[in-house]
């Protein structure tokens, strides 16, 4: 649930910043991600069948059960992210029957194709992050949900108000600092993951296309009570 809270705080500084630019932009960043907090909740709740997962193969050092884990959760995380990023691209019709008034919609549109996007590397973190806290190591993702959150202010910042030579970008600029801090989050996490001694092994020299469909499927199984459990919060929440 923190994890939900520190992906949701970037949107919300979205909102923030956006809001300086008048009520339509505001508007049309709440409208976007809208539809993102129900994406997002569907993938961390997926992601967090890892955890348990990789923690059962590190207490009995079952080298390989927590490699192969550690694999099979990370494709999968990717496989949601690009799989939530265009049932999002495919389902901006829907906001022409929302109720809202055109000029939101238009500027929505361009928002919520990049913040989409960023959900391939945000949902990518979850699997970093549930395999870093199920070998036990917390503050890593944490750092990185920080980082990517300073990170996005600062974007925002030259971005949305085209500061020290940058261009304005509005509503975009905004977008385009979610995403790029999203990335950042994955390569931080990925390069901590790498250099320490108890996951180095677990996370390098894996064959990503050789994958097995009883540890697929056992993921899916333990991570699909809580997508829906959090989809469902989320959908009622924001549909209020």
């Amino acid at each position: 649930m923190l994890g939900m809270l520190g992906h949701t705080f970037v949107g919300f500084i979205d909102n923030i910043m956006v809001g300086q630019l008048g009520t339509a932009e505001l508007a049309a960043v709440s409208l976007g991600n809208s539809f993102i907090f129900i994406a997002m909740s569907l993938g961390i709740g997926f992601s967090t069948a890892i955890t348990p997962l990789v923690a059962e193969a590190s207490s009995s050092d079952n080298f390989f059960q927590a490699k192969a884990t550690f694999k099979h959760g990370l494709v999968l995380c990717f496989c949601l992210g690009l799989a939530l990023f265009l049932g999002v691209y495919f389902a901006k019709p829907v906001m022409f029957y929302m109720d809202q008034p055109s000029e939101v919609v238009k500027l929505s549109l361009p928002y919520l194709d990049l913040v989409a996007f960023s959900l391939i590397p945000m949902i990518t973190f979850q699997g970093l992050k549930q395999f870093s806290e199920g070998m036990s190591i917390t503050k890593y993702p944490m750092y990185a949900t920080l980082i990517a959150n300073v990170l996005n202010v600062f974007f925002n910042y030259l971005l949305i108000f085209g500061k020290f030579g940058f261009p304005k970008l509005g509503i975009v600029g905004a977008a385009y600092g979610t995403l790029i801090s999203r990335t950042i989050m994955v390569v931080f996490l990925w390069w901590v993951l790498t250099k320490k001694e108890r996951t180095k092994k677990l996370v390098t020299n894996i064959k990503f296309f050789i994958l097995e469909f009883k540890i697929i499927k056992k993921i899916i199984s333990l991570g699909a009570p809580s997508a829906m459990q959090m989809l469902f919060e989320v959908a009622i929440f924001t549909s209020a």
